[in-house]
């Protein structure tokens, strides 16, 4: 591939960066301070509306979805939104100004390309227009989520209705004031092949039955104010026509989900580990320690370095997984999509906690974003499927692979 960005890809990062320059860093601190005064968190502060407004005026909305769902997104393809999207995750809730924060995204991406014109034309022109927000509903708590086929909520087709009832945890965005529609993930069919047994189902988060039981914490952040719910299904019921595709596509809309969903979690996170190495860069120059800036030291030189080194191999991978993807397609792309997932959430840990490490007492606290991005970077360790799970799949096919050309 050429490394080098085109012309088009130079002049909208030098675009977002402007905008981001001019609204979203001066006003980080502010946002942050107006969700958590607020005496509701879950409620959106206007500021985050007003942005959203500026954003749709510069051009620069629905920037993830590529130019088969013209004229619903800014029609770039995946090696292009990288560097935007990258940008975007210096600033954890950044990527929600310019429409382009999980899980609405890939729920998006979902009604374009599953949905039929009733909902679209319900969902996904609000979503596309960010006057609402979206969940997707499908980790549980009582079985192992990181083996689908396990899933436990009930979808049970009953005369032009479908009845569900189950709980889910970990739905992340069902606790934002603004979401209004969650897709959820269950079992129509338990006799059927185990790939075919599940299916996926519109679920306006106002229908009777359905309880808000908590929020859920991230490794102690709440994520204010979109947040991550436990939810109760107990006979909720939905018109048929909320079924997206049909009985026994769960896996297959799940899987055209999940893609771009991945590396987009793992583009921001490079910008996530970015920031926290220039942030690095800064301290060690105003620190004195032993009579000289900690920058003098051998071993913050070196781990700066390092620091270094981690960041630009996980961004050629991303880049890599993303020009696969535009080139053959999310399927023939598996190995490397699930190769930049196992890479990038972990190099991010690695890169946030040396950070922290770097700034002392500083880092742990409220002054600075590194224990927040942390949190973050270790949660995507789990979402979107665990490490382990893509770390069993890339084996197996890399084996498969092998067996095949040597027969």
């Amino acid at each position: 591939m050429n490394f080098d960005y085109t012309e088009k890809t130079k002049n909208n990062i030098e675009k977002l960066q402007a905008f981001m320059d001019e609204h979203i860093y001066p006003n980080e601190a502010i946002y942050h301070d107006l969700v958590h005064q607020s005496e509701n968190p879950w409620v959106t502060p206007q500021l985050m509306h007003d942005l959203k407004t500026k954003a749709k005026e510069a051009g620069l909305w629905n920037l993830f979805l590529p130019s088969e769902y013209l004229p619903y997104g800014a029609g770039l393809t995946n090696l292009e939104y990288a560097p935007l999207c990258e940008l975007m995750g210096r600033v954890l809730w950044s990527s929600e100004v310019f429409n382009c924060s999980a899980p609405d995204t890939g729920n998006m991406e979902v009604l374009a390309k599953y949905g039929n014109s009733e909902q679209q034309k319900q969902w996904l022109e609000p979503l596309l227009n960010g006057e609402i927000r979206s969940a997707f509903a499908m980790t549980e708590p009582a079985v192992a989520s990181s083996d689908a086929t396990n899933i436990e909520t009930s979808i049970q087709r009953e005369g032009d209705e479908y009845v569900i009832n189950g709980r889910k945890w970990y739905t992340s965005g069902a606790m934002n004031e603004n979401c209004r529609i969650m897709v959820v993930m269950g079992k129509t069919d338990t006799s059927a092949a185990r790939h075919e047994q599940q299916s996926q189902i519109l679920v306006p988060l106002d229908t009777p039955g359905v309880t808000i039981v908590r929020p859920m914490s991230a490794m102690g952040y709440l994520d204010e104010p979109v947040g991550h719910a436990e939810i109760l299904f107990e006979n909720v019921r939905v018109p048929a026509s909320s079924l997206l595709v049909g009985e026994g596509k769960g896996f297959e809309i799940a899987q055209g989900r999940l893609g771009p969903g991945r590396i987009h979690h793992c583009m921001r996170l490079i910008g996530c580990a970015q920031r926290a190495l220039d942030e690095a860069c800064v301290r060690v120059e105003e620190r004195i320690a032993f009579g000289q800036p900690l920058s003098k030291q051998q071993s913050v030189r070196e781990s700066l370095a390092t620091m270094y080194c981690k960041i630009e191999q996980a961004r050629l991978l991303t880049l890599k997984a993303a020009d696969h993807m535009d080139k053959y397609g999310n399927k023939v792309a598996k190995n490397i999509i699930a190769a930049i997932k196992i890479v990038a959430p972990k190099m991010a840990c690695e890169v946030i906690d040396e950070a922290i490490q770097i700034h002392g007492a500083a880092g742990t606290s409220q002054d600075t974003t590194l224990s927040a991005t942390l949190a973050y970077a270790r949660t995507i360790r789990l979402a979107d499927g665990p490490d382990q799970v893509h770390m069993m799949q890339l084996g197996r096919n890399l084996v498969q692979q092998m067996s095949a050309k040597n027969q």
